[in-house]
């Protein structure tokens, strides 16, 4: 059994740098060269940066999906390896299975457990009322549109009932409007479970609207973090929220930090 150490945080990165190797060329290229970060119980903690700086690669290393051969990854006090059941992953893609109903699906994960079939039922209809979509438990993915299926995807992750939420840009495939619509039900559902959270996002103005925190990572290959902003608007947080002046002028320093990354 892995040593637990005391920890004030949820999740501890220590100097972590993950590197892999190219097939075309066979060189290795370091994606993440040094990146340390530490996030609260509760805390809604988003990540931005340029194009190719390593967020999703961060990411999967921090679900255990992907090796890091520098440093340190801690959640609760205990040394990252491999996948647990302790994260749960949030995928741009909802892959849902085709021939399985929404609870099917938001169950799979559940199933996979062996978790009594009564508690099963559950929580999966419970993470389906809660993500808003009670009366279609019953549908298939083919006749759900592209929110309500991020929807069952989220439902499946929250089924689980993780220490961490990780989410890998889940609204960059979705239409403007409904991505706003999405970003809002995230928000009502976070409020309602306090999960950890940690979000991958290309989009600044949803990183500002959803965390409580924003870290900007430097331009990538080799990335380290090269900002980290708290975000002092009050919560709920609605779409008058984006009208703030404060909104606005957090939203134009992280863009401005990544354009100079960018140079």
């Amino acid at each position: 059994m892995a040593m637990k150490m005391p920890t004030e945080y949820k999740l501890v990165a220590e100097h972590v740098g993950i590197e892999y190797r190219v097939k075309r060329t066979g060189e290795y290229l370091q994606a993440v060269r040094d990146v340390s970060l530490q996030i609260k119980p509760q805390e809604f903690v988003c990540i931005v940066g340029p194009s190719g700086c390593g967020k999703s690669t961060f990411l999967n290393a921090v679900a255990g999906l992907l090796p890091f051969n520098k440093g340190h990854l801690i959640l609760d006090g205990i040394k990252i390896s491999g996948p647990g059941k302790d994260r749960a992953v949030v995928f741009q893609s909802p892959a849902l299975l085709p021939w399985r109903t929404v609870v099917g699906n938001v169950k799979y994960g559940l199933e996979l457990r062996g978790t009594d079939a009564a508690v099963m039922e559950e929580k999966s209809m419970a993470m389906i009322k809660l993500v808003g979509l009670g009366g279609n438990e019953h549908k298939y993915p083919n006749e759900l549109s592209g929110g309500m299926q991020q929807r069952v995807n989220l439902a499946r992750a929250l089924a689980s009932d993780p220490e961490l939420l990780l989410l890998d840009e889940p609204f960059s495939a979705l239409d403007a409007q409904t991505r706003e619509v999405m970003q809002n039900e995230l928000l009502r559902i976070w409020q309602e479970t306090k999960k950890t959270a940690m979000f991958i996002t290309h989009q600044i103005d949803e990183a500002v609207f959803l965390a409580d925190r924003v870290i900007v990572l430097s331009k990538g290959p080799g990335s380290v973090v090269a900002a980290d902003l708290e975000i002092k608007l009050p919560r709920p947080r609605n779409e008058a929220t984006k009208a703030d002046p404060e909104f606005l002028a957090k939203v134009a320093e992280i863009r401005e930090l990544i354009l100079n990354e960018k140079k």
